[in-house]
């Protein structure tokens, strides 16, 4: 059964504030603290975040903001995964929920990339969003790890339970934002990554009346039939290195440069993990793979998104992306949304997934962070009108 969980403030809430208990809805665990600084120039000193959860997603030319003053949440809800391992806990559902003591009256809520755990947004959303006084959520999705498909019962579970997870935690955050500030957000806001993008967009098509807008950061597309990654990286495996095999699977021309170190680090290991957990009966090689004829369907409509948006979306993609290229994902997508539906897309010219490798070729790519800060204050002022 669900629990509320008080937590006691150690120090007094900040002038303004109205409460200095808070409560947050469905919660097993939570702790409390005051700190001088929520970014990560803080939170790093104090333990409050974990450098490896995001390491890898931004350019070392990254500026930040810093001296961000709040309440920060820790906790987890209630489930029956144990692969977190983050504060000794070792229970998935973990969160975090941060609260600046200027705050502007928006909230900003989603999960996180790949399968990384709860601070993995933290230096890439979370530090941005603060010193422009919103509250920020993110949850680890309900299971991590490269074993995140062992959790649930049945193929498509476990990614599943990570759109229920964002909807659990933006249901709670926004009463705890409501007892801590004395009132309910005015905006929320869905952002995220990768597989954070995904779930941007898969709440604006089913849940979107708790928010006002989302971005959407290169979101993986899922869907029963057509693109996925499941029918798009086995042919760049089997092909790879033919350039013109490898092309025809969606992957850009000029994007080759960035070939050897995805088809070491990642098509394979990602192919894998996403078949595992949506056609686990299948034993053979990860280039084998042919999802048309496998047809994992059932599991697939678990997660599967329609392009159905009800809430204002921007969508974000580079056109080097080489992990989720954009002409079988973003691109896609766009034509799902159609021309009738609250929906902005820009392709970013020399974008790659990885903004990190920037600090590599920073002649040939492009860093994501600064286009998705351009997307998010857009979509402010699109939602404000």
């Amino acid at each position: 059964m669900l629990v509320a969980l008080t937590l006691v403030a150690s120090l007094l809430t900040p002038p303004g504030h109205h409460h200095h208990q808070l409560t947050v809805p469905g919660a097993e665990h939570a702790e409390i603290a005051v700190l001088d600084d929520l970014t990560t120039a803080g939170t790093g000193k104090t333990g409050h975040t974990d450098p490896a959860d995001w390491a890898g997603l931004h350019s070392a030319a990254t500026v930040n903001p810093t001296g961000v003053p709040g309440v920060q949440i820790d906790g987890y809800f209630p489930d029956t995964s144990h692969g977190n391992t983050t504060h000794g806990w070792n229970h998935d559902s973990q969160f975090v929920i941060r609260l600046p003591r200027r705050w502007n009256g928006g909230l900003v809520v989603g999960g996180t990339p790949g399968n990384r755990e709860q601070y993995a947004n933290d230096y890439t959303i979370s530090d941005w969003v603060l010193a422009k006084g919103y509250a920020f959520a993110t949850t680890d999705k309900g299971n991590v790890g490269v074993d995140f498909h062992e959790d649930g019962r049945r193929p498509g579970d476990a990614i599943a339970e990570w759109n229920e997870r964002v909807t659990e935690l933006t249901v709670a955050a926004k009463a705890v934002v409501r007892q801590h500030y004395g009132r309910k957000p005015a905006r929320t806001y869905a952002a995220g990554i990768s597989n954070g993008g995904y779930l941007v967009r898969w709440q604006l098509e089913n849940r979107g009346h708790l928010y006002d807008g989302g971005v959407d950061w290169e979101g993986t597309l899922w869907r029963v039939k057509g693109d996925n990654l499941l029918n798009f990286l086995p042919p760049a495996l089997k092909a790879y290195p033919d350039e013109a095999g490898v092309r025809a699977a969606g992957f850009a021309a000029g994007s080759e440069f960035l070939w050897p170190f995805h088809q070491q680090y990642y098509w394979e290991l990602t192919q894998q993990l996403y078949q595992k957990e949506l056609d686990p009966s299948y034993q053979g090689a990860a280039a084998d793979y042919d999802y048309d004829r496998r047809r994992p369907y059932a599991a697939m409509a678990k997660i599967g998104l329609t392009g159905r948006i009800t809430k204002p979306l921007i969508t974000i993609h580079g056109t080097l992306d080489t992990l989720l290229p954009i002409s079988r994902d973003s691109d896609v997508y766009a034509k799902m949304v159609g021309p009738h539906r609250p929906f902005r897309y820009h392709r970013v010219e020399g974008g790659n997934h990885l903004d990190s490798l920037v600090d590599l070729y920073p002649d040939r790519l492009t860093p994501m962070l600064p286009a998705f800060r351009s997307a998010f204050e857009e979509l402010e002022a699109w939602t404000r009108r």
